[in-house]
């Protein structure tokens, strides 16, 4: 009889190989996996026919008394629930113990946001006659210009931009590739950057290379790195709000709502695969929407 490890590795693979899912999407499922045959070791449950719905809810109970949250959870559960799909269709289980399991939708909570002000203030603390002042502002602008993920920018290569259309060809999760415009700040910046500062952190180092954004001694910027960046200019710009690259997807995504693009437009811009994880931006779009519907319509308020 094989082992809950020969299924695990069995399993790693056809993520790897078939979903071509990402290292950090493979790295929870890992995890998660890890978890449940330990709890099944303790249990001295040595087989998978021997896994059913009661021995899945005593492991929920088991994870709720850690006091993990509703989120950590749920994705535990549909890892599980993949892994279990996986062996039914390599013929290894029966049923899926998992399919009866249903947790209730954690709310999901509302993205953070950067008002314009806090912006401007970022926008204004680089030194533009610094090579690492002209790095963090094209790193800013990009983020900011194109929403996309920390992840996506830190392997951003100069042949991705094209400056004479204005796109950035973005390589997303599980090396989905999406084409994102870019305006004429975000331009600047980088040609700036480029021509110049990037340039100079290259000669410093007697390096080449064709990833754009690289740390004080021309190597690659680490996706920390870039945390760092944004936390420095933060402090700088004596912000009392936490800035992190995620949270300028957030904005991204807010401004262009706010400013009437549509869910179809964000959600490609974003990369998003479903349109629910899109419309998670709506709501912080209603004050916006309140606003110019007291603003606009002719009976929305009472006339003094």
């Amino acid at each position: 009889m094989e082992s809950y490890e020969d299924y695990h590795k069995a399993f790693i693979e056809y993520l790897q190989i078939e979903k071509n899912a990402s290292p950090y999407t493979v790295e929870y499922y890992q995890q998660d996996m890890r978890d449940f045959f330990s709890f099944l070791e303790q249990e001295g449950i040595h087989s998978l026919e021997d896994i059913d719905p009661h021995c899945v809810r005593l492991f929920l109970t088991t994870l709720y008394n850690e006091k993990l949250s509703r989120r950590s959870v749920s994705r535990k559960i549909s890892s599980l629930r993949s892994f279990f799909r996986f062996l039914e269709r390599e013929n290894l289980v029966e049923t899926n113990p998992f399919m009866l399991i249903t947790l209730p939708k954690a709310k999901k909570p509302i993205p953070g946001f950067l008002y314009m002000e806090e912006l401007q203030k970022l926008f204004a603390v680089n030194d533009l006659n610094d090579p690492l002042g002209q790095r963090n502002q094209a790193l800013l602008e990009t983020l900011y210009g194109t929403g996309m993920r920390v992840s996506e920018c830190q392997n951003l290569k100069l042949k991705d931009i094209d400056f004479s259309i204005g796109t950035m060809l973005v390589k997303g999760k599980g090396n989905k590739e999406r084409y994102v415009p870019f305006g004429s700040f975000a331009e600047n910046a980088l040609k700036q950057y480029i021509q110049d500062g990037r340039q100079q952190l290259l000669d410093n180092a007697g390096a080449n290379g064709d990833i754009v954004f690289l740390n004080a001694r021309g190597k690659p910027l680490t996706t920390r790195g870039i945390r760092t960046i944004l936390k420095k200019m933060m402090e700088k710009a004596a912000l009392t709000v936490h800035v992190h690259p995620h949270k300028l997807r957030h904005t991204f995504a807010t401004h262009m709502l706010n400013e009437g693009a549509d869910l179809r437009t964000v959600q490609e811009l974003l990369g998003h695969e479903n349109l629910s994880s899109t419309q998670i931006y709506t709501h912080v779009t209603k004050d916006h929407l309140r606003n110019i519907y007291v603003n606009s319509h002719p009976r929305a308020k009472s006339q003094d």
